[in-house]
């Protein structure tokens, strides 16, 4: 994820508190799972109310039915999981949402919210108690308005045609549907999406068929056969045109751009097929079976929506000499198809492995087309990341997300490890990580092992664990000038 007010830097985000007002579906409700007595969520640092345990979701059958301009929504989702525990009720993450019917098994369940701080929690009791080990299904029938007040921060990202476009990350999946709302819950996804006469709908993954309708509408079907958590979640009905290409390898490119403005984002969306080649020749074959670029007016930053990039209409202009810098935030993003889509954080304080390698590449990238270069934008981020692990933690440790030490400060990291162990070796490091690792979680952890593991250097523990979470810089290797700013 990028954002306007550096070239690497995401603004944050914060969530708003609520006091807990619980919303019965029925007249009495069992006792709610959690994965500790008196807790909610699955633990995440930045985000303790984050997702919920006690199950695990394996697949989300989503029919969202989007009026325009007056932003009204009638929804279904069928959640298939399996329960890792004995469940008397367990919990989905929501907001925003009037629920009309839940049914767990095809048993009608009974149902209550309750307000937290990031959103609310759907906790449903099921007829028949479910088994540790057993697979279930939860159908959940709900309505509502994109614009309606949440008690988080909404998902939505309305533009000037009356369309929207979901930009959820990092906690907002939840504005959308009834999900389990963490990073460590990876599934696949099916999306039947309504778009009247005029409109087209995006959503992650192939686009497999239309089916007209009689007044002009039409239902959008798309399937995502690769896991995916719901923070990348990238469905929209907007005033858009279909462009369609192949990378140098083949692999099917779609991307989505402004009614009435192809000739103008054709040749941008282009050159996706050159940052594939660029990027599949340090990572290896692109995880996934589709990818594109979906540009809309409605919205002003850039986000690695997993196969559908989702960027403003405010990047695609030339620096002031002339160059189409935009194209690093293109490469940004792409790499985060590896670094953040394929292989994911387990929790949102490790996101440094997310932004840090996004980050670095478009710099490598940006080097490479004559555009910057690396060593002045690193010893720049030397000089001032000293004050940042004060204020808002080390890149390993971080206290909310959007800082510059995720972003700057992980590509930091990687800079370090570049020049401690050379480039090819470095290389072999990254490559592997996302061969390893693809379709799993990460931790920091995790990366330091496997650092170790591929080197067989063991003083690279240390090495990292400095860098990561260490209250000050460490030296630079190569660069024992370079000194933090008073």
């Amino acid at each position: 994820m990028t954002s306007r007010r550096t070239v690497l830097q995401l603004g944050g985000a914060a969530v708003a508190a609520a006091a807990a007002v619980p919303v019965l579906g029925t007249p009495a409700l069992a006792r709610s799972f959690d994965p500790e007595p008196g807790s909610s969520g699955v633990g995440d640092p930045l985000f303790p109310t984050l997702g919920n345990g006690g199950y695990q979701v394996t697949h989300y059958d989503l029919t969202f039915d989007f009026t325009p301009v007056t932003y009204d929504f009638t929804a279904a989702v069928r959640i298939s999981a399996v329960a890792t525990q004995d469940l008397s009720a367990f919990n989905l993450d929501t907001d925003g949402h009037t629920i009309d019917k839940v049914t767990v098994d095809g048993r009608a369940a009974r149902w209550a919210l309750s307000a937290g701080s990031s959103g609310q929690e759907l906790t449903l009791t099921p007829a028949r108690p479910l088994r540790d080990g057993r697979p279930f299904t939860v159908e959940i029938r709900y309505h509502g308005n994109g614009k309606d007040k949440r008690l988080g921060l909404n998902g939505w990202v309305f533009g000037s045609e009356g369309g929207f476009a979901a930009a959820v990350q990092s906690s907002r999946a939840d504005t959308f549907l009834p999900c389990n709302d963490t990073p460590s819950s990876k599934a696949t996804w099916a999306f039947h999406i309504s778009a009247p006469k005029g409109y087209v709908a995006a959503a992650n993954g192939e686009l497999l068929h239309r089916t007209p309708r009689a007044d002009g509408s039409a239902v959008w079907h798309f399937a995502l056969r690769e896991r995916m958590p719901t923070e990348l979640l990238g469905i929209a009905v907007v005033k858009g045109t279909y462009l369609y290409g192949s990378s140098h390898t083949g692999l099917p490119l779609r991307h989505i751009v402004p009614q009435g403005h192809e000739d103008t984002y054709a040749p941008v969306v282009a050159r996706t097929a050159d940052h594939l080649a660029w990027l599949e020749a340090r990572f290896g074959r692109f995880p996934f079976s589709t990818y594109g670029v979906h540009i809309y007016d409605g919205y002003t930053d850039a986000l690695e929506n997993q196969t559908l990039t989702l960027m403003g209409t405010n990047w695609f202009k030339p620096s002031a000499d002339g160059n189409p810098t935009y194209e690093n935030t293109m490469v940004h993003e792409l790499t985060h198809q590896w670094f953040g889509d394929s292989v994911t954080p387990h929790d949102w304080q490790q996101a440094w492995l997310n932004e840090g390698p996004a980050t670095y590449y478009a710099a490598v990238y940006s080097e490479e087309r004559g555009w910057s270069v690396v060593a002045d934008k690193m010893k720049a981020v030397y000089g001032t990341l000293d004050a940042v692990r004060a204020a808002d933690g080390p890149p390993g440790l971080p206290k909310a997300l959007g800082g510059t030490n995720i972003y700057d400060g992980g590509a930091l990291v990687l800079y370090a490890l570049n020049q401690q162990v050379g480039q090819r070796t470095f290389d072999r490091i990254m490559r592997e990580w996302v061969r390893r690792f693809k379709d799993s979680t990460y931790t920091s952890e995790k990366f330091i092992r496997h650092t170790v593991d591929v080197t067989g250097d063991r003083s690279l523990d240390r090495f990292l664990r400095d860098w990561l979470f260490g209250a000050t810089n460490p030296p630079m290797p190569g660069h024992p000038d370079w000194k933090a700013a008073a």
